[in-house]
This record gives C-alpha cells, structure tokens and sequence, in this order.
C-alpha cells in the first residue's frame, strides 16, 4: 500500500498535532515524509511493528519517486547536459569563444566568465580552480554550448520582452531580478556601480535611454548583458527603476530560460545573494 500524505495522516500517525516531531502539525510531518523523505521514526507515538512496515512501503515509493518533491535544479541540469552531450569540445572556441586546455579532468573548453574563467567538461562546469558552479549557472553554460549560435554580438540591445516567447517569463525577470535589484540600490548609485565593476561591467552608451548608470557585463563572450539604472527621486515621487538589455543575437545562444536563469545570477551576485545550490 503506498503511502500518501492523506493515508500516512489518517492511519498512522497519532492525529494530535503534539509536535514531538519537531512540526507544528501531523498533517505538515506526514508532507515532509512524503515528499522529501523526512525519518518516519522522528514521530516518536508511532509502534516499532507498524513503524518498519511503513519504513519498507516509504522505501519502495521513494525508488520509484512518487509523491517525491522533484529537485527542479537537478531536472534542468540533467535536461542540459543531454543537450549538451553531443557537442564537440573543439568545435566550441571558434564557435562561442574561450579556448581548449588541459584541466583537471582532461582536455576542457576555458572560457571567460564575468571577469574569470571557468571550465567545461562533458558532465559539469567549474571555475578554473575548480569550485564548482551553481547547478542553474551550468545550466545556461550547457544550454549556451547546445543553442548552436555562432554570431558576434552586434552592439544592438532590446529588452527582454522585446523578444518571442517571453510573456510568460516577464513576471518573473520582474520579480526575482528587477524588484530586488531596484530595493538593494535605491539611492546607492555608487555602490551598484562598484559592485558591477568586481564583476567587470563596464559603463557603455545607453543612447536615448540616458539612464543614470548604464552598465555593459560579459559574462560569456558572446553574450553580453546590459542594466541601466535609474536612481530614484522621492520628493518629486519618482521611484528607482532597473532594466536589462540583451544583444539582439542573444536568443542565438541562450534559450529563454536561461537567459532568465543567467539575469537571476547577476542579480545575486550584485546583491550578494548566494543561492543554497
């Protein structure tokens, strides 16, 4: 009989919400064992008979993965890497930059990275002294090496809306990069701008936009990222504004998801923000 949040609540867990567990609620510890594999035995009212019986039915569902919380990052990740898979690491430099070497693990592309280097082997992406990247920062590196683009930036930006198939994605450039960056800087023009230079962003001309800070990042070579900064004015009610911009070739080398996922990291690196994987 598989265990179910509904099943595991109604018939064996003891229904009185005591928290010995170390959860406010029966209903929340039978979620976490369900769903992330949280110990059976931390309910300390449940029989040692009953108790290995339903450690064994759990087991057996958790190797089959039902009802488990599914790790997105890992998902993505494994998707990218197939990807990824049939692409011929001596075909890359000429392709997206950087250049072939000898690593720690055999021959693997290097490849500027903001301002440092990192290498990409067939199954993960490290820096150059081979710390690791997050788990989304090699998605969009393995995406990047799939998406097949080959062409040069041309120096023309456009917003991230400007291009097909981002309706759904504006919510969250808004949300998770646009907001957060506005809330960390406003009024701390200075300290955004010394915080893009550690990345090596660069000030470039923003044209018509005449923005406050205009901010050029390569964080791969044939991808560039712009932000411009406009700083607020409170007595004239005017609030602090924040804007990507991407070359026009940037759908050539990224998917739209990744290039999410790469905006999502600059915003975290600017605002110290390390993620938990």
């Amino acid at each position: 009989m598989a265990l179910s949040v509904v099943t595991l609540y109604r018939d064996i867990l003891p229904r009185t919400n005591c928290g010995d567990c170390g959860f406010p609620t029966c209903t929340a510890f039978a979620g976490m064992v369900v769903s992330q594999k949280y110990p059976l035995k931390n309910c300390p009212h449940i029989g040692a008979d009953v108790l290995a019986r339903c450690e064994a039915e759990l087991a057996e569902q958790y190797a089959q993965g039902k009802w488990l919380k599914r790790d997105l990052a890992e998902d993505a990740l494994t998707w990218a890497r197939s990807r990824a898979a049939s692409m011929a690491l001596d075909d890359l430099p000429d392709r997206i930059g950087g250049r072939l070497v000898d690593g720690l693990r055999g021959k693997v592309l290097e490849l500027p990275y903001f301002n440092g280097l990192i290498h990409v082997a067939a199954d993960t992406v490290t820096h150059a002294d081979g710390r690791p990247l997050t788990r989304w920062e090699q998605v969009f590196v393995f995406n990047h090496l799939a998406q097949g683009g080959i062409r040069k930036p041309r120096g023309q930006w456009k917003g991230f809306v400007e291009f097909p198939n981002t309706v759904s994605k504006v919510v969250t450039m808004t949300g998770q990069v646009e907001e957060p960056l506005i809330r960390r800087f406003s009024g701390r023009k200075d300290a955004l701008r010394d915080k893009a230079a550690a990345l090596g962003a660069v000030p470039f001309d923003a044209g018509e936009a005449t923005a406050d800070l205009a901010l050029c990042f390569t964080p791969l070579p044939r991808v560039p990222v712009a932000l411009l900064f406009w700083d607020g004015v409170p007595e004239e009610g005017f609030e602090a504004q924040v804007r990507l911009m991407f070359d026009v070739t940037v759908t050539e080398h990224l998917d739209i998801e990744s290039i999410v996922f790469l905006s999502e990291r600059i915003r975290q690196l600017l605002c110290d923000d390390e993620p938990k994987s």
